[in-house]
């Protein structure tokens, strides 16, 4: 399976860092259709029947690397994906108030440059 490659706010870098969030959310828009759906974009109406159809999952990723910044030494996490789907998240974790694809987050594996960690 493929590495999902994300870049993150400080502020939900750090409570993905510390356990608390559990969830990253991306807005259902063309760019992340095609990127966590493997489905086309469709302008500005989604059909969420068939985003949510058991036939049309959404791609998987066995990891997750969310950095915190662009540069080479930027602090990263590198985390088990548990799956994607669309629905509503949490307004705590910053999803908007409609469905978002939620990509659930598992164990931490490994991070880098992380002053939580003690690296």
């Amino acid at each position: 399976m493929e590495t999902l490659h994300l870049t993150l706010k400080k502020k939900w870098f750090d409570m993905i860092l510390s356990g608390e969030k559990k969830e990253e959310y991306r807005e259902v828009k063309d760019y992340w259709m095609k990127r966590l759906a493997g489905i086309q974009g469709c302008g500005t109406s989604y059909n969420f029947t068939l985003l949510c159809n058991a036939e049309n999952k959404c791609k998987e990723y066995s990891t997750i690397v969310f950095k915190n910044g662009y540069s080479k030494d930027a602090p990263t996490i590198i985390i088990e994906c548990k799956g994607i789907e669309v629905k509503e998240g949490k307004k705590q974790w910053g999803a908007p108030n409609y469905r978002v694809f939620a990509i659930k987050l598992g164990k931490i594996i490994e991070t880098k440059n992380c002053a939580l960690a003690g690296n």
